[in-house]
């Protein structure tokens, strides 16, 4: 027998490792740690996902409610807003303002420009006397809105 033969000890033999004797622990470890984490990512998805849909929730209430005050989709035809300064200079020009609700046409006498049904829509105009402008709207059943409205020049 060789001198050198009996250096290496047979695998059964050998003294276990600090390595060897702490690798199920830190096993068992990073599984756990990687279970909560990915337990924190979830919650946050989910967390986020619940409030992503209680604002849209919120969102549609709300255009709902504006939509119901401005005279919701099949109302009847609505004068929200006509309106113009009542008084100006020969010359200035002026805005004149409407907002109508379920409008299929809209008509501003005298003729300013070409209109349509908006919920706001502003234009502006050149007085040069005193006008009484009148804005009519109508709706697909022929039912009319309207309102007039006196600009005084000085």
């Amino acid at each position: 027998m060789c001198l050198g033969d009996n250096l290496v000890m047979p695998a059964s033999d050998q003294p276990d490792s600090p390595v060897r004797r702490i690798l199920p622990y830190t096993t068992v470890l990073l599984i756990a740690v990687a279970i909560y984490v990915g337990y924190i990512f979830y919650s946050r998805w989910s967390t986020g996902r619940e409030a992503e849909k209680r604002a849209a929730e919120a969102k549609l209430r709300d255009d709902r409610f504006v939509a119901g005050l401005l005279g919701g989709a099949n109302g009847p035809v609505k004068l929200l807003t006509f309106t113009a300064p009542s008084l100006a200079k020969r010359g200035e020009t002026i805005t004149l303002c409407y907002g109508v609700s379920n409008a299929v046409s809209v008509t501003v006498e005298p003729h300013v420009e070409d209109t349509k049904p908006s919920y706001l829509h502003c234009m502006q105009t050149v007085v040069k006397k005193e006008t009484t402008y009148t804005l009519t709207a109508k709706d697909a059943a022929g039912h009319t809105a309207g309102g007039s409205l006196t600009v005084h020049v000085r």
